[in-house]
């Protein structure tokens, strides 16, 4: 008989923003990290359009578009989360977007078994909508809420102009996020290639 997967029940935090914007979701231990991307990606809110890693005791892991790499990177799409992750209070690091440097703090809370009636990956509950693409990252988040939140600021109707979206900084639609990690790639959009 084969034995389902263990549920790892992770706080995925993102750095230097306040308040945090958080998320708790529960995953098989066997993911796969490029999947565990994937549903970063959706239960955060990216959109996929940048770069990523992921980081452990000094490791760099993620896709390389490089012909050189360092030799602490390794390919990640045979790496399953229960590699790194073994024991109730570990952690690792993800990065979205290198350049503006979102860092996310993903940290083991809990090991579970399976919920039969339940389907996973699974968000819990969470905080915060995350900040829009390319807003320069936690600096220029908190200079962009700063501007959202003084309607007088000479540069509020340009940022409207530019966020050009029904986006509200303390929204997060936990309902919406559980019917995409049901999709096909956990509600990833496809990778935007330039």
């Amino acid at each position: 008989m084969i034995k389902a997967p263990d549920i790892y029940q992770l706080k995925i935090t993102l750095n230097d923003i306040a308040p945090p914007v958080w998320r708790r979701i529960q995953v098989p231990d066997d993911l796969f990290l490029h999947d565990l991307h994937k549903v970063v990606q959706t239960v955060m809110g990216w959109e996929n359009a940048h770069l990523h890693e992921f980081h452990k005791n000094g490791r760099i892991m993620g896709v390389s578009e490089e012909d050189e790499v360092p030799a602490n990177f390794l390919d990640y799409t045979s790496i399953r989360l229960k590699d790194l992750l073994k024991k109730t209070g570990d952690q690792m690091s993800y990065v979205y977007d290198l350049g503006d440097h979102w860092e996310h703090d993903l940290e083991l809370e809990k090991i579970l078994l399976p919920d039969a009636q339940r389907y996973y990956p699974y968000c819990m509950e969470g905080q915060r909508n995350c900040p829009p693409e390319d807003c320069g990252g936690p600096a220029g988040y908190q200079n962009l809420l700063k501007v959202y939140n003084m309607p007088g600021h000479p540069d509020h109707d340009e940022l409207l102009d530019w966020l050009d979206m029904e986006w509200e900084p303390e929204d997060f639609d936990l309902e919406l996020t559980n019917v995409l990690l049901q999709e096909n790639d956990f509600g990833c959009l496809p990778l935007i290639t330039e």
